[in-house]
C-alpha cells in the first residue's frame, strides 16, 4: 500500500496541461496528496488564458473547477495570517504560508529561487522542481507512475498519442523525468 505524503503544488506546475495531467493522475494513484490554495488556483485560471491562444476564460474556469471537485481535500485555507511572517520572495509568501498551514512535506515549484533554504527550514519543508518531484515519484513508485503515464496516453484519442510522443512533448517541461520514464518503459 502506498502512503501518501502532502505536496503543495505552486501555480507554475498546474498551468502546463501535460504536466498537470501527470501530477493529478499520480495524486489519484495516491503516490502523494496534492495541496493548493484558492489563490494558487486563481493564478492558474488567469495564467491558463494568458499562456494559450486557444484557452478561453470559460475553459480555464472549468478546468480549475474540475480540479477543485476531484481533489476536495487539496484546498488549504486560513493561512493568510501567516503570510507576513514568511521571509521568502514576497510574491510567493502566500505559497509558503499555505504549505505551512496545510502541513506540506514539500513545495513543488519551478521558482525554487523564490524559496531560499533559510525561509523554509524553520517549517521542515523541502522545495523541489517538478522534474525532481516526478523523478522521485518514478524512483519510489515505478509501476504506479508508469501506469499513470500509460493510462494518460490511452485516454488521449484526438489525436491519439503514444507514450513516446507524449514523453517528447512533456520533455519540454520535465526533461529528466521523461528520459528516465522512457528508459523504464522500454523493455
Amino acid at each position: 500500500m502506498i502512503v501518501s505524503f502532502p505536496a503543495y503544488l505552486d501555480s507554475c506546475c498546474l498551468v502546463p496541461i501535460n504536466l498537470t495531467d501527470v501530477l493529478l493522475r499520480l495524486a489519484e494513484a495516491h503516490t502523494y496528496r496534492p495541496l493548493w490554495s484558492d489563490q494558487v488556483l486563481d493564478e492558474v485560471e488567469r495564467n491558463l488564458v494568458q499562456a494559450s491562444s486557444t484557452m478561453t476564460a470559460d475553459k480555464a474556469r472549468r478546468r480549475v473547477d474540475m480540479m477543485r471537485m476531484q481533489f476536495r481535500d487539496a484546498r488549504v485555507t486560513d493561512y493568510e495570517s501567516l503570510i507576513p511572517s514568511m521571509t521568502n520572495d514576497p510574491k510567493d509568501r502566500h505559497v509558503l504560508a499555505a504549505a505551512v498551514r496545510g502541513g506540506a512535506a514539500l513545495i513543488v515549484t519551478a521558482n525554487i529561487k523564490d524559496f531560499p533554504a533559510e525561509a523554509v527550514e524553520p517549517y521542515d519543508i523541502e522545495v523541489t522542481s517538478p522534474d525532481e518531484f516526478l523523478l522521485d515519484q518514478l524512483d519510489l513508485y515505478p509501476e504506479p507512475t508508469l501506469q499513470c503515464l500509460r493510462d494518460l496516453v490511452a485516454a488521449r484519442k484526438r489525436p491519439p498519442e503514444t507514450l513516446h510522443s507524449f514523453l517528447a512533448q512533456l520533455a519540454k517541461t520535465v526533461p529528466g523525468f521523461c528520459r528516465a520514464a522512457h528508459r523504464h518503459a522500454t523493455p
